[in-house]
């Protein structure tokens, strides 16, 4: 309801043409999703429509990314992490849901959970907000049992430092059903060590078969 308030008091702009009404117009949104280049997730080298290699699927199964960290797509998320662009979670997570397939009926969405401190700093959970909306519009449940035991912030760390600070940076409470598919959600893949452990600590949680989607990868520079 604020969300529509708001939309009267203060309408967004297209991120990419700068439309009225909206933060994503249906032209630039198709421009988006193209035919994005199948690299697998971790490595990027080369794969199949599954996402990710044979050297890296033992981390997880499946994976699929809206696109690449730049242009429209670069705008809009920013506005959504760093501008309180709070609306923008139903655009990004249509984004997503027209990446993925028809997924199991016992598919469990698992957001990758945000360092408190950016919480704070947004008003609003950012991944759980997109969650929720692709949970809602696909009849799925969403579990929040994954946790971070750290607050460590990756911004302008390394590759080296970014590879330290994931690998002790996840739990989970309780223990998974190996029978579900777990779909972790997260927006930004750079180097793949926050997606990789995070899938690791759902395997030492009892899950068997976890699936990622993203909506943006990008280089670190």
């Amino acid at each position: 309801m604020l969300d529509i308030l708001m939309s009267f008091i203060a309408p967004h702009y297209c991120s990419g043409c700068g439309l009225v009404g909206s933060s994503l117009c249906d032209n630039c949104k198709y421009d988006i999703i193209d035919e994005l280049k199948i690299t697998c997730l971790l490595c990027k080298r080369p794969c199949g429509s599954s996402g990710v290699c044979k050297q890296c699927s033992d981390v997880f199964e499946r994976a699929w990314c809206v696109g690449n960290r730049d242009g429209v797509l670069q705008r809009l998320v920013g506005l959504y992490k760093f501008e309180r662009m709070r609306s923008a979670y139903r655009v990004l997570g249509d984004l997503i849901l027209d990446r993925l397939p028809d997924l199991p009926f016992n598919t469990v969405l698992v957001p990758v959970p945000t360092v408190s401190g950016h919480i704070r700093e947004r008003g609003y959970d950012h991944m759980r907000l997109i969650a929720r909306y692709i949970a809602r519009r696909r009849k799925l449940s969403v579990s929040y049992a994954l946790y971070r035991k750290t607050q460590t912030k990756q911004r302008q760390a390394t590759a080296k430092q970014r590879e330290v600070q994931a690998r002790r940076a996840f739990g989970v409470k309780g223990g998974l059903d190996s029978k579900q598919t777990y779909l972790l959600i997260d927006d930004v893949v750079t180097t793949g060590s926050t997606i990789k452990y995070a899938a690791k600590a759902l395997h030492a949680a009892g899950a068997k078969h976890i699936w990622v989607a993203v909506i943006a990868r990008q280089t670190l520079d």
